[in-house]
C-alpha cells in the first residue's frame, strides 16, 4: 500500500509497505501515485528521532498505571507505558544499552531499532520508513515506524 505524507515545510515522502519510495513535492508525487493514502500534517517531517538514554527510562524506572491495582505482570506494562512514551516523542531507534532481555525483546516487538550511540538516522529511498512529523514547536505530531503509523498526537 502506498501512503503519501505530506507536511506544511518540507518534501512529501511516498512510503511503499515498510520503506520509503520517493520524495519530491506533493503535486507531483499525488500526481505520479492518484491511488496512494495521503496523510497531511501540521510542521515538517524528519528522520525519527533516536533515544540515548532508553535504558534509564525502560529498565529503571516504574510508569505505575494510576487505575490498576499491582499485579506481578506490572513490569512487563510498565515497559510497555515506556515505549508508548518514547514513540509520543517520535523515537524510531534507541541506542543500544538495554541489559535486561525481557525489556530488548518488548522493544524488539514494538519495532523501534537498536543502534549504536551516535547512529544518526537519514530517509533514504529504498531505506526504511521511520520517521517523525515535529510541529513548529519541537513537538510530534506523528510517528511513523516501518511505514507503520504508531503515535498521532489529538
Amino acid at each position: 500500500m502506498l501512503t503519501l505524507h505530506t507536511a506544511a515545510t518540507g518534501p512529501a515522502v511516498l512510503v511503499e509497505g515498510r520503506l520509503v519510495a520517493a520524495f519530491g513535492g506533493y503535486e507531483d508525487l499525488s500526481a505520479a501515485h492518484p491511488g496512494a493514502r495521503v496523510r497531511r500534517w501540521p510542521g515538517e517531517i524528519v528522520p525519527g528521532r533516536v533515544r540515548d538514554g532508553a535504558r534509564a527510562l525502560l529498565e529503571d524506572t516504574f510508569h505505575p498505571d494510576a487505575y490498576l491495582p499491582e499485579r506481578p505482570d506490572h513490569r512487563g506494562e510498565s515497559v510497555r507505558r515506556g515505549i508508548h512514551a518514547l514513540l509520543g516523542e517520535g523515537v524510531t531507534a534507541v541506542v543500544d544499552d538495554l541489559t535486561d532481555p525481557a525489556v530488548r525483546a518488548a522493544v524488539d516487538r514494538s519495532g523501534l531499532v537498536r543502534v549504536a550511540a551516535g547512529h544518526r538516522p537519514a530517509l533514504v529511498v529504498g531505506g526504511r520508513a521511520d520517521l517523525a512529523v515535529i510541529d513548529d514547536d519541537g513537538a510530534c505530531v506523528a510517528t511513523v515506524l516501518a511505514g507503520r503509523l504508531v503515535h498521532r498526537r489529538r
